[in-house]
């Protein structure tokens, strides 16, 4: 889908997000997408696979027999 984009086509790209954002307001984005990528990166290496739920092992329980119905 993106394979046929040259450099003509991101600098066309480019010049719609400035006027879109305007060039003051530039900086503040990348800055802001810059910790927010930190901060994902951050969680997603301080999460055990226990924590998040992921390939977790099962642990196996003891089956325990059940009782005999009261007749």
């Amino acid at each position: 889908m993106f394979s046929n984009l040259t450099g003509w086509h991101s600098l066309i790209i480019l010049a719609i997000v400035v006027l879109l954002f305007g060039s003051s307001k530039l900086p503040a984005l990348a800055r802001s997408l810059g910790q927010s990528t930190k901060i994902l990166k951050s969680e997603m290496q301080s999460k055990t696979p226990a924590e998040s739920g992921l390939d977790a092992p099962v642990a196996a329980t003891p089956e325990s027999p059940e009782p005999a119905p009261r007749l």
